[in-house]
């Protein structure tokens, strides 16, 4: 959860091992035929197969069909992902994503699932061990590929006037509908005892990381029983490899200065308290480290103490003794939103991510959707039962980092869905007029690369529907 980027997997590959996509290995042998071959690269008759099953079934559960055969449009797919995959390890495309943690973790799920190993290895015909590689090989090849994917659009971009032309192109039916949004503002307050959690806090660390140096206990054992970071406790705390600026500043800053086996002092950042220990040196100036993260922890009473403040100066608002925009300058303690009346915005999430980092991305509307992503869900819930200029009870909610605060809501606006415009809407606009020049663009460079590359398709697959006809040479 420390990482700036989000670790990204397409959700089909998920759904395409967990329905058996590798038993195409298995039945090679006997059953199997190549059907295709895209450069150097064989595409077998039941990886088509098993691939059209899974996305027959992800269509369902979308509630989606398509118009063409699956078989074909299964095999396109594959072959696309053969020539990313080729064309991004010719262009030593980096991968930050930790394929092994991922493969290691849809392997301890597919073992789950099975009951144990002895059972999945006698469902899939192999010793686990090759399982693994298998699993492993699939994952590598579909990370590199939308690597390459995204790497051909990374640099487009679309102008004012670009997307101005984009609008005005569309009819009347293919304006996106914008679903109904919510303008609220907020006063934060954390609990006053928030000092002291902060050295319970400090405390219990420094304990764990005395356990760890006199050898009484490991990383990796604390991490699993104590560690709350949900991506990484489970892995004995190991957190996927990667480059120092993919991280946080003062956890990269602490990594930076440890050897092989050392184990930091206490490191405070955005997230919480954590100790962290360097795993072996970086190689290609990626860093593997493992951490134990804690966080603050509250009393009932410590917890309710903020409330109690919040419910009162809510009253206050309501009989008109002072504004509500007032009062989150003079009792707020969320720095982001009290000098602005307490307007909330996505700010907290923009800084989050380089992936959102960009002005345009700013917002002060919010859908139903954006709740949860950035945003409270307690906001939601309260938001739902309120009419404008209302101001709701105090409740406990979590920033962004999953720290408890207290807080009270005015809801400002409720904008009722509505058909996109240029004016009031202009992100969702340029994003679709974004994803329209990528898509051409990407179309162009497959194009050319087709071409340029040797494809050789079975003659029973040459007369289905391809999205690139120039795949039948």
């Amino acid at each position: 959860m420390l990482k700036k980027r989000v670790i990204a997997v397409a959700a089909l590959i998920a759904v395409m091992m967990s329905a058996g996509v590798l038993t195409a290995q298995k039945r090679q042998v006997l059953l199997d035929r190549v059907v295709a071959v895209v450069g150097g690269s064989a595409i077998l008759y039941s990886e088509v197969e098993d691939n059209a099953a899974t996305l027959v079934q992800q269509r369902r559960e979308q509630g989606y069909t398509s118009d063409r055969d699956p078989m074909n449009e299964s095999l396109e797919m594959l072959m696309r992902q053969k020539l990313l995959y080729s064309q991004a390890l010719i262009d030593s495309i980096d991968v930050y994503s930790d394929i092994n943690s991922y493969v290691e973790e849809q392997l301890q799920s597919m073992i789950a699932e099975a009951g144990s190993i002895a059972e999945l290895e006698a469902r899939e015909h192999m010793p686990v061990f090759n399982f693994r590689e298998l699993l492993r090989q699939q994952v590598v090849e579909q990370e590199y590929a939308r690597s390459m994917q995204q790497t051909v659009v990374s640099d487009v971009k679309v102008s004012p006037g670009e997307v101005e032309q984009y609008f005005n192109s569309l009819k009347e039916e293919e304006l996106p509908l914008v679903p109904e949004q919510y303008v609220y503002a907020q006063i934060v307050r954390y609990p006053s005892s928030q000092e002291d959690a902060k050295r319970r806090t400090r405390e219990r660390l420094m304990e764990m990381r005395e356990r760890i140096i006199s050898g009484k206990s490991t990383m990796a054992v604390l991490a699993r029983t104590y560690s709350v970071d949900p991506g990484t406790a489970m892995r004995g705390g190991e957190m996927p490899a990667g480059p120092l600026e993919e991280l946080v500043a003062p956890y990269a800053e602490a990594l930076e200065k440890l050897k092989p086996g050392q184990v930091s002092e206490v490191v405070e950042t955005d997230y919480g308290f954590h100790i962290i220990e360097l795993l072996e040196e970086p190689k290609n100036g990626l860093y593997r480290s493992r951490h134990i993260l804690l966080r603050p922890t509250y009393t009932a009473e410590e917890l309710n103490q903020p409330i109690t403040f919040l419910d009162s100066l809510a009253n206050m608002i309501r009989q008109d003794s002072i504004t509500f925009e007032a009062a989150a300058l003079e009792h707020s303690e969320d720095k982001l939103t009290k000098m602005n009346g307490g307007l909330v915005t996505n700010h907290d999430l923009l800084m989050s991510s380089p992936s959102y980092a960009n002005v345009k991305y700013s917002a002060t509307k919010f859908r139903r959707e954006d709740f949860g992503d950035g945003k409270s869900l307690q906001d939601y819930s309260n938001i739902i039962r309120m009419k404008v200029g209302d101001v709701s009870p105090a409740y406990m909610a979590q920033d962004l980092r999953q720290n408890q605060q207290a807080k009270i809501i005015k809801l400002l606006e409720i904008i009722p869905t509505h058909p996109a415009s240029l004016e009031e809407d202009y992100s969702t606009i340029e994003e679709m007029a974004l994803s329209q020049k990528q898509q051409k663009i990407f179309d162009e460079w497959m194009r050319e690369k087709i071409d340029g590359l040797y494809v050789y398709i079975a003659p029973d697959f040459r007369e289905g529907e391809f999205e690139y006809p120039n795949w039948v040479k």
